[in-house]
């Protein structure tokens, strides 16, 4: 499309320079002068040659400012999904760190309870030491008392 609009540009500055070029005059015949000669003075191009030339570098830098217009759109939008892009991957960065967070504290919540759960049972087991140890004497002390009961009991 643009390549179209390109090749329309470029008939009318072809035409303008082929139109500067008039068939020599018999005074001019021995030295020609070229359109593009830089000692061709501006006097000797016509002013239709100049507007048509001024069209022309018109239409370009319109073309050259669309293009322009694009590009920054282009790299506008291309931005903006970026950016979006990027805060919701901090939105969604903050929330799995706040359940990170409350599972930690969660977790140190129930190792606290387990911990003063150990330390109570291991209190009450102290307890349970001394009371094992008044069984382990109330055994023998029974233990004594069968035996001597049974030596009274076997007396002949």
């Amino acid at each position: 499309m643009e390549g179209d609009g390109a090749a329309a540009e470029k008939a009318p500055a072809a035409d303008a320079f082929a139109t500067s070029q008039e068939e020599p005059t018999p005074s001019s015949s021995s030295s020609t002068k070229s359109p593009f000669d830089p000692c061709t003075s501006a006097a000797a191009t016509s002013p239709g040659e100049i507007l048509r030339a001024l069209q022309v570098v018109e239409r370009d830098s319109v073309a050259i400012a669309e293009s322009y217009a694009s590009l920054f759109s282009s790299l506008r939008i291309a931005l903006s999904e970026v950016t979006s892009t990027s805060i919701e991957n901090m939105q969604c960065f903050n929330d799995v760190v706040g359940r990170l967070q409350e599972s930690a504290l969660d977790a140190a919540t129930k190792g606290n309870r387990y911990i003063n759960s150990c330390l109570r049972l291991n209190e009450e087991m102290k307890s349970l030491e001394s009371l094992a140890m008044q069984l382990k004497i109330l055994r023998k002390n029974v233990d004594s008392l069968d035996l001597a009961v049974n030596r009274v009991l076997r007396l002949p």
